[in-house]
């Protein structure tokens, strides 16, 4: 029996048996939101204390780094095993390295839990896509994305300050030590559906991947070594960008569905699209509230103040996406509609840069990106699922969050280098480079969006008209094999 039609009487997220790993599953993100939210308030405290101020970037970069190599085992583990044991190891990696982080002496250590922290929540989110789609119909893919989205919504409200009032008044330890104790109840409620996470036939079970695990590994340091490149002399800084985007590419080609670096139809276009998203948008984001303190003069708090907004109207806009049909959002549409508002929101950011805007310019565009990531980012979740099988979907899952975290990494080293070699915050031309290469990172999304070629409807909505669908079931320029291979032979194609 297949999964849809064992799903097919679950009309809500919060009918029986879906309701605990609903909630187990948002407030797992919550927690990882508010760790990524708390981690800027506090980080330069953290590095003060424990005499690391040179290392500052490399806790950014560590757990993202560290999370492609937990994506890829915990995909292909999944694919193999059925996800129940992979869930329990990597929830206890992400518990051991948040309780190191926790209780760190020095700086070496605090970067040591979080690489294992960073490794620990790469594979939670494998198992957390392979969990909507083998437990929830495919018509609620939309409103879990949605809920995903929208449990940033209090972490971004109240996780900067509520990390800085813990930090003053007791020690930046607590702020982890509650974080720790949430993920521990929130992983308890996943519990009794674990059980449901069967393995495969062993006749379907793939091969362990050897390869594309030790490939995940090279790419993991290549994209560290990127990020790291910027706080490098200039000789180390250029053979270090070279030796970086050399390894990247290379290493995360066999980690990617085959010809995604090429925007081939189907799956391998809305891969590289999610990658293109996140180096753009994330890629800028961290220089959104230094501009702000830095040319405008803005306290902390103040900066931050975009931040929340967006986040806002990224949940906001998801949960609108997560209730409209495909009939009125098809994929290119939705697609289109989503990288132009972040296109808006970068352009915005590049005028303040250059001309010294008003504040309520960049924060009024960075809104509107927010919204854009809120349209698109779920559809490149939804379309992962649809064009994957219960035997492949832990790799097109580990593909997407291998490409999401990559470009978050890539699109951050980008913007290093330019902002430090053009001069730092003291100079409004390095904030416009970071935008304006942005801009163009973004840009290369269109390609992605021009590409994607047929999509199927939903299974589980046999009425659902063929306006989603970009090109004739037959079209010889979306061939199955682009669609969704199985993970077996994915295994040795190149990107």
């Amino acid at each position: 029996m297949n999964r849809v039609t064992t799903t097919a009487t679950r009309t809500t997220l919060f009918s029986r048996g879906l309701a605990l790993p609903t909630i187990g599953m948002v407030a797992i993100v919550a927690v990882a939101a508010f760790q990524n939210l708390a981690m800027t308030t506090i980080m330069p405290e953290i590095s003060r204390d424990l005499h690391g101020e040179t290392l500052y970037s490399l806790s950014f970069a560590a757990p993202l780094a560290a999370g492609v190599p937990g994506m890829v085992l915990a995909g292909n583990w999944t694919d193999r095993a059925g996800g129940r044991v992979v869930a329990w190891v990597s929830a206890s990696l992400f518990a051991i390295g948040t309780a190191i982080v926790m209780l760190a002496p020095t700086m070496p250590v605090f970067l040591a839990g979080r690489l294992v922290e960073g490794f620990g929540a790469g594979a939670i989110d494998v198992v957390l896509y392979v969990l909507v789609a083998r437990i929830f119909p495919e018509d609620l893919h939309g409103l879990v994305f949605a809920g995903f989205a929208a449990a940033w919504v209090v972490p971004a409200l109240v996780g900067p300050a509520l990390a800085g009032i813990v930090t003053d008044l007791f020690s930046w330890h607590w702020v982890f030590a509650g974080a720790l104790v949430i993920a521990v109840a929130a992983f308890a409620l996943l519990v009794p559906t674990l059980g449901r996470l069967q393995a495969p036939a062993v006749a379907l079970r793939p091969p362990w991947q050897r390869g594309r695990i030790a490939w995940s590994a090279g790419a993991a340091v290549a994209v560290l070594l990127l990020n790291v490149a910027p706080d490098l002399p200039v000789a180390l800084r250029i053979a270090a960008v070279v030796v970086g985007l050399g390894g990247a590419w290379f290493a995360l080609r066999p980690l990617l569905p085959r010809r995604t670096l090429t925007a081939a139809p189907g799956l391998p276009s809305v891969v590289l699209l999610r990658g293109v998203l996140a180096a753009g948008f994330f890629g800028s984001e961290a220089y959104v509230p230094f501009l702000l303190q830095a040319q405008h003069g803005l306290s902390p708090s103040a900066a931050g103040l975009a931040l929340t907004v967006a986040a806002l109207s990224w949940a906001g806009a998801s949960w609108v996406h997560g209730r409209m049909g495909e009939r009125r959002l098809t994929a290119a549409r939705a697609f289109a509609v989503g990288l132009g508002l972040v296109l808006v929101s970068l352009v915005a950011a590049l005028a303040v840069a250059l001309a010294d805007l008003p504040v309520w310019v960049l924060v009024a565009g960075w809104f509107v990106g927010g919204a854009g990531m809120g349209i698109a980012y779920p559809r490149t979740s939804m379309l992962t699922l649809r064009f994957s099988t219960e035997g492949d979907d832990g790799f097109a899952s580990s593909a997407l969050t291998i490409a999401d975290a990559a470009g978050s990494v890539v699109g951050l080293a980008v913007a290093g280098l330019l902002f430090t070699g053009l001069g730092g915050r003291s100079d409004p031309m390095a904030f416009a480079a970071v935008f304006a290469a942005m801009i163009v990172i973004a840009l290369v999304g269109l390609l992605a969006v021009v590409r994607l070629g047929h999509v199927p409807p939903p299974t589980s909505d046999p009425a659902a008209p063929a306006g989603d669908q970009a090109a004739p079931a037959s079209d010889p320029a979306a061939p199955a094999s682009d669609r969704a291979a199985p993970a077996s032979d994915q295994a040795t194609q190149t990107g």
